[in-house]
């Protein structure tokens, strides 16, 4: 039996690809942006640990029940934004700074992307010729 030719080569990350991360639709609710700011400074708390926050701070700090933020706390662990360790009774979360840096990383190489492309030629409309002004006799 022959062996399978090498794969090609693994071309280079669209500035596009970005767009199909489901982080980015996860980040877009409202209350997990909430939820990141408060990962990234929260309010101490008798559960506040130096490696992790406590999903009850969540429920005290936004007002919404342990269901509610369950649901939300497992959307941005699944898109890898967030760990989550259960200690006991109580689970903590910490934010992933990696994961958030290679979506500003996708995020920025899209918006260098797009100014390299509207950097070309001009496609704006010529300018608009008063024809009023030069059958008045103006140059």
């Amino acid at each position: 039996m022959a062996d399978a030719p090498p794969a090609p080569p693994s071309a280079p990350p669209h500035p596009t690809d970005v767009l199909g991360d489901a982080a980015l639709k996860a980040l877009a609710d409202p209350t997990r942006t909430k939820i990141l700011a408060f990962l990234l400074d929260p309010v101490q708390s008798c559960c506040r640990r130096e490696d992790g926050v406590c999903g009850c701070d969540l429920e005290t700090y936004l007002g919404l029940s342990q269901p509610t933020i369950s649901h939300h706390m497992k959307a941005l662990t699944e898109v890898g934004v967030v760990t989550a360790e259960k200690r006991g009774r109580w689970v903590y979360y910490d934010l992933v700074p990696q994961r958030l840096a290679g979506l500003a990383d996708g995020l920025a190489a899209l918006a260098r992307a797009a100014a390299a492309a509207t950097s070309g030629p001009s496609t704006a409309p010529p300018p608009r010729v008063d024809r009023g002004a030069r059958d008045r006799g103006a140059p």
